[in-house]
């Protein structure tokens, strides 16, 4: 699996304790790197790890930030910031970026998805992982490709295309 340093903050909210959140982010985003070096054949530092910072807090605090930064005011699941402007394909810096993920907001998707919690966060581990690689969904094009990878690195860690299998509105 790919070295990263990963460094969490919990801040807000009724998250697991930091011991199975930094276990569970090493095993996802350790994946997620992996794929994107081998089948992607995206370049990773040749010294060193890449840093990595995940932020656990509420819904409050990320609908501020969302706000602020996106002009957005209300809470979101997972607001990525990457750390040096990036292109997909090319390796963005040492330091990746932060990864903000609400509690509130992703207990609530989880339940209604009918999915447990740590199944969803992982699939917003990955999904705020690939933002910090410049990968995004604004687009078409852009979304089929993105939400493409997340579903096989979704698959590699064992679990079903978040896509495919959502109960039918």
């Amino acid at each position: 699996m790919s070295e990263l340093d990963i460094q969490i903050s919990i801040e807000e909210g009724a998250w697991p304790s930091e011991e199975r959140l930094f276990d569970m982010s090493g095993r996802v985003l350790g994946a997620a790197a992996d794929y994107l070096r081998k089948e992607e054949k995206q370049p990773f530092p040749k010294a060193g790890a890449p840093e990595v910072s995940l932020v656990f807090t509420n819904d409050e605090s990320i609908r501020a930030i969302n706000a602020e930064w996106r002009s957005q005011d209300k809470p979101t699941n997972v607001l990525s910031f990457p750390a040096f402007p990036v292109t997909p394909g090319k390796m963005p810096g040492p330091m990746l970026g932060d990864i903000i993920f609400a509690q509130e907001t992703l207990t609530r998707e989880a339940a209604d998805l009918g999915k447990s919690f740590d199944d969803h966060l992982t699939h917003l581990m990955v999904h705020g992982f690939l933002h910090l690689f410049g990968y995004d969904h604004m687009e078409d094009e852009e979304a089929e490709k993105m939400e493409g990878l997340e579903t096989r690195i979704l698959a590699e860690l064992g679990l079903s295309d978040p896509y495919g299998d959502s109960p039918e509105e």
